[in-house]
């Protein structure tokens, strides 16, 4: 792989697209690619007045919004190292990752601000509110001294006018680090992923080979965390490179909004985690196929294809009708929904990545993607699974490859545990490689449970099985007295649509109880289900946070 510099590679984006529109604030405002050079200009002169260094760490803990995006470019662009912090984390958690990156300024917004100290943070020199860029705490007068007059500072750098030719951005190198990217998996550590500038380059050189179709022209909506590798990197960074216009929902993404914006936004390409997709599902297709005269058409040759390029239609232009394709990544897929969106030829695909490798580890076209795969080997990667028959046999899956991290912030026994004598990245999770390279994903291997008899024992499979149950929104299989427990959050709400009061949920889920077994393996029954009366606790992804739920 021949490497370009990505700060030079937005340098030529900004310029190439001066007048045309970057980024909006969903039903807000938008930003002109111009207007988000002048404003990390002006960043870039505070980063100065703050003393920060080449290599310095920033940083950034806000919901998605346009000035997320100014602030993490700035920071790249100026030669420092952005830190993007969850905004779902905890002010505790907060304090302890701005303390560990060793940041020197931290742009936050004004709702998650209430509940920080800058007590805590002793070695930060400044703290700036990310909605206005309004300094909510200085170490030195002349930062406040700076921002009272940054404008006139402006017209000083840029005498003449601020032009396309204005902009220099700091050329980096292949290896030189990046971004640190704080995880937020089940296991419930954070560690800092140290990502070089070859990952996000490679990243952005598959994005360019396997999605042509985004120009200039086109446009996303950011839905996912920015703080996450897989929303930064595929709604934001990928696309200002190449002119996109994104637009941050900056609200609660919930299925209404999700699905309002896209259909005023009509978006090139949506990328989205797997619950999104459940939902919008259960609620907007489901209800259709089990209405009495469309379950009657189904079964009926012909007219089952009839009704499928109906629904498919109507899903096609509830997403904004202009997609090519939607990408669904960050978690497992239920089975049941990918089945019948393949049937109907719907164009979606399931890729598989990690923050480790910023975050694209195999992906593949919706035309050619076999069902319940996440696809091959992604350019500049290797795949392999560490087993005496990788084909039927799980094993391991151990990545290699430009987009593979530098290793974990200050931990390196972390890092030792995490790469094969020979190099090569141990993801943590299980799978099979069919004979053309297809990756078919089983399970994690912190999840996996050993069965009475020796068996391994995934539980997202058997949670595959239980979801697919009426009025499940999902499940989570646990280890609990040498048997396996099925904890189910039931859809409440449909339950009472159907009559069901919500203290006879427990009744009904225990009845499905033997109908499960049936269709489970003998060494994976369930010994026992129990009915949560509350979501489960999530990551940004929305993966549940399992080890919350362990019992020993």
């Amino acid at each position: 792989m021949e490497f370009t510099s990505v700060n030079k590679i937005f340098e030529a984006s900004f310029r190439k697209n001066w007048d045309r529109p970057a980024i909006s604030n969903y039903h807000g405002e938008t930003l002109h690619f111009k207007d988000v050079a002048r404003r990390m200009e002006k960043l870039h002169i505070m980063f100065e007045e703050c003393g920060l260094q080449k290599g310095d760490k920033v940083a950034i803990c806000s919901r998605n919004q346009a000035n997320w995006a100014v602030t993490f470019l700035a920071i790249m662009t100026y030669g420092a190292v952005p830190v993007p912090l969850l905004h779902e984390f905890k002010s505790a958690n907060i304090h302890h990752l701005v303390n560990h990156s060793e940041a020197k300024i931290l742009f936050v917004d004004d709702v998650i601000w209430e509940g920080l100290s800058e007590s805590e943070m002793p070695d930060l020199h400044a703290i700036i509110q990310v909605n206005n860029f309004r300094i909510l705490y200085a170490a030195d007068e002349n930062i406040v001294e700076a921002k009272a007059h940054l404008n006139e500072l402006f017209g000083r750098k840029f005498p003449e006018a601020f032009v396309p030719e204005s902009l220099n951005y700091y050329e980096d190198s292949a290896d030189e680090l990046a971004v640190i990217n704080y995880t937020s998996g089940t296991s419930g550590f954070s560690k800092g992923v140290m990502i070089p500038y070859r990952a996000i380059f490679s990243n952005m050189e598959f994005a360019k080979k396997v999605l042509p179709q985004l120009n200039e022209k086109s446009r996303v909506v950011s839905m996912l965390p920015c703080a996450h590798m897989y929303g930064l990197m595929f709604e934001v960074l990928y696309e200002l490179s190449v002119g996109c216009h994104v637009h941050f929902l900056s609200r609660l993404p919930s299925p209404k909004v999700i699905m309002q914006a896209l259909a005023e936004v009509k978006p090139s390409i949506v990328i989205a985690v797997p619950l999104v997709i459940e939902k919008i599902y259960k609620s907007k297709v489901k209800p259709v196929l089990e209405k009495e005269g469309i379950k009657f058409l189904m079964k009926v040759p012909g007219l089952n294809q009839v009704v499928l390029n109906k629904v498919k239609t109507e899903l096609i232009n509830a997403f904004g009708g202009e997609f090519y394709e939607v990408i669904i990544g960050g978690a497992a897929f239920n089975k049941e929904v990918e089945a019948f969106f393949k049937k109907m030829e719907f164009p979606f695909t399931v890729g598989y990545g990690m923050t480790e490798c910023a975050p694209i580890i195999t992906y593949d076209d919706w035309k050619v993607e076999k069902l319940y795969s996440c696809g091959k080997a992604a350019p500049n990667m290797e795949v392999r699974i560490e087993s005496k028959d990788p084909v039927n046999i799980p094993g391991e899956i151990q990545v290699k490859g430009a987009n593979v991290f530098l290793g974990y912030f200050k931990n390196e026994e972390a890092t030792a545990e995490v790469f094969t004598e020979d190099g090569w990245f141990r993801t943590g999770d299980m799978g099979v490689l069919d004979t053309d390279g297809s990756l078919f994903i089983k399970g994690r291997t912190k999840c996996m449970i050993l069965g009475p008899s020796g068996q391994n024992i995934y539980p997202e499979e058997v949670e595959t099985v239980i979801n697919s149950q009426p009025y499940v929104v999902e499940s989570l299989v646990i280890e609990d007295n040498g048997g396996l427990t099925a904890l189910i959050y039931p859809d409440f709400q449909q339950g009472a649509k159907d009559g069901m009061p919500q203290d006879e949920f427990v009744k009904y889920m225990e009845g499905t109880l033997s109908e499960l077994n049936r269709e489970l393996p003998n060494y994976a029954k369930l010994k026992k289900i129990e009915v949560m009366s509350e979501d489960f606790e999530r990551t940004p992804k929305k993966s549940i946070k399992r080890y919350l739920y362990q019992r020993s």
